[in-house]
């Protein structure tokens, strides 16, 4: 849908939703990535509901499944139903909060189920070819600080938005702390090798960055470096050190869950310094052959094993 249809809503079918992406914004610190996602598949579901009811408050169960046949008759994917679906939860939980002295207000969608589907397992490198991408001859200064993020990234798990907005002061005594999805402050331990990294690029920070920037990781244009030169750096070097698979952030934080698990078969753990607010996100790594061996981080991470 083209934004020229969704200013064509009525009133009382976008105003919930503005108010809803507002509070996903600014008080969940959602991504705007994230927040248009939500608006797009709510303005969608909108245009559905409007043909039949007045507003969001007038929708029933029945209309939910219909919405939902409606999208399985346009052959829309499972994946992209269940999404839809759990927009329009999310929504209405919304506002049962903001109309809370609204008695009759209930959330059709609830306990509304979309069609099964099968989620992919998460894509990573193994040891070796971890090894082998992080094996860079650091001859100039970006590439030490590229080496510096992935070590970072495949160290501690860090979502790529977490990496950017890491700043100097963030890491300190073998930890890093981080804000994740939902202001969600965590702190995660960082490997020798990582910190060795970082230790290099500091030596060559200063000729990237003004004395008042904050951030870690800057580019040459003098500030916080940007998720998309992130991204584009990362496949660069996937492609320079001979890496068959696409390199890409994500790639980095799922090896990180697999070969922590492999090693220690700690999921709990892997939660806590995942981020996940539930184990359920974290329980797609168990796929993993589980070895039983260290519990603690500095044994269990490749990376980050001390030298007899």
């Amino acid at each position: 849908m083209n934004e020229d249809a969704a200013n064509t809503l009525a009133t009382q079918w976008q105003q919930p939703i503005t108010e809803f992406m507002a509070y996903l914004h600014y008080e969940r610190q959602y991504s705007p990535h994230t927040v248009r996602q939500y608006q797009t598949q709510l303005q969608l579901a909108a245009y559905f509901f409007a043909e039949h009811c007045h507003d969001w408050f007038s929708v029933s169960s029945e209309q939910i499944r219909r919405f939902s046949m409606h999208l399985r008759s346009k052959q829309y994917n499972p994946r992209s139903i269940n999404l839809k679906l759990s927009c329009i939860r999310s929504l209405y939980k919304f506002l049962k909060t903001k109309h809370a002295d609204n008695p009759q207000l209930h959330n059709p969608a609830a306990g509304q189920k979309g069609p099964k589907f099968q989620k992919p397992l998460p894509k990573n490198l193994d040891v070796d070819q971890m090894l082998q991408l992080l094996e860079i001859d650091a001859d100039d200064a970006l590439a030490v600080r590229d080496k510096a993020m992935m070590e970072l990234m495949y160290s501690s798990g860090l979502r790529v938005s977490e990496l950017v907005n890491t700043n100097l002061h963030d890491i300190r005594e073998g930890e890093i702390r981080v804000l994740g999805k939902g202001s969600k402050e965590r702190v995660i331990p960082v490997g020798k090798k990582a910190l060795e990294a970082i230790e290099a690029w500091l030596k060559f920070r200063p000729l990237f960055a003004h004395d008042e920037e904050l951030a870690l990781f800057v580019s040459k244009r003098k500030t916080r470096i940007s998720v998309r030169h992130v991204r584009a750096r990362m496949k660069e070097w996937g492609i320079k050190q001979g890496i068959s698979a696409n390199v890409h952030p994500h790639k980095l934080r799922h090896s990180f869950a697999s070969h922590l698990l492999e090693s220690s078969g700690d999921l709990r753990a892997i939660q806590e310094m995942l981020g996940h607010s539930s184990l359920s996100a974290t329980q797609v790594y168990t796929h993993v052959d589980f070895q039983h061996l260290a519990k603690v981080y500095d044994q269990a991470h490749p990376r980050a094993r001390q030298k007899k």
